[in-house]
């Protein structure tokens, strides 16, 4: 007689992995045998974790077709079964996926067009997080400015791409013509994904500096050297109204310093 942790599991493994070790004979459904049970589950789990993915990936369903996608959803879902009972938590890894799915390999950009789908939907689901306090920052010595870490808002995302993402994700929404093409050789975007106060998310195309600057932050690095990055990839950035602006929209929302 399994105990309930165990059953529990077997029953998760059985739905979502399509491990069979003879589960089905703990499952008593009237009308039903324990196997045509347990593809009621697998197909009701199938359903619901593509349509997840739809949610988050509408341009890339629509750029591949409705066929397509859930023949890819599946496969998808047998490699990555969700793992949470959130949902929105489901998907993480479609952009991967996408890269080495032979299937879609002639879409060359397809998993970059995920990676902004992506993107989108975590930083709408994002925290919220209080403003960067400006007064405390000024009381920091100028000896240690140098030291600063710098956070990004929770809701703020860094994407780079060799494709014009943003514009194929902007031809591809539902109010757009369907007869607008989108040409590859206009050549790469470096990108902030943010979400305003009225729950809009907005696309930035950035500078080459400015793109480093906030890289460098977001990854723990310290105000001297992301600067130096900064400058580095951009001598002609102005530099304190870069930094300004990404204070006053609320893009850098915490700092702190290092133990001495």
């Amino acid at each position: 007689m399994l105990g309930l942790r165990e059953l529990q599991l077997g029953f998760a493994n059985a739905v979502l992995d399509g491990a069979e070790d003879n589960f089905d004979r703990h499952i008593r459904a009237a009308e039903l045998s324990g196997v045509r049970r347990l593809q009621v589950y697998r197909n009701n789990t199938l359903l619901s974790l593509t349509g997840a993915l739809e949610a988050v990936y509408p341009v890339v369903r629509h750029l591949v077709g409705e066929e397509f996608f859930r023949y890819a959803a599946a496969q998808y879902i047998a490699r990555h079964p969700s793992r949470s009972g959130d949902l929105h938590e489901f998907g993480e890894h479609f952009p991967l996926f996408l890269q080495a799915f032979a299937p879609a390999a002639d879409v060359v950009y397809l998993p970059e067009v995920a990676r902004l789908e992506w993107a989108y939907h975590q930083v709408f689901h994002a925290a919220d997080h209080r403003p960067l306090d400006v007064a405390a920052l000024a009381q920091v010595p100028v000896e240690r400015q140098g030291e600063l870490r710098f956070e990004l808002h929770p809701a703020a995302r860094l994407l780079e791409s060799a494709f014009p993402i943003l514009r194929i994700w902007q031809v591809n929404q539902d109010d757009e013509g369907s007869d607008a093409t989108v040409d590859l050789r206009e050549g790469g975007v470096k990108l902030l994904v943010i979400r305003r106060e009225n729950l809009e998310i907005e696309f930035q195309p950035m500078e080459e500096g400015a793109f480093h600057l906030l890289q460098a932050l977001a990854g723990a690095c310290d105000f001297a050297m992301a600067c130096e990055w900064a400058m580095a990839a951009q001598p002609t950035l102005d530099l304190p109204a870069c930094f300004h602006r990404y204070v006053s929209q609320g893009v850098l929302t915490a700092f702190y310093l290092p133990d001495s």
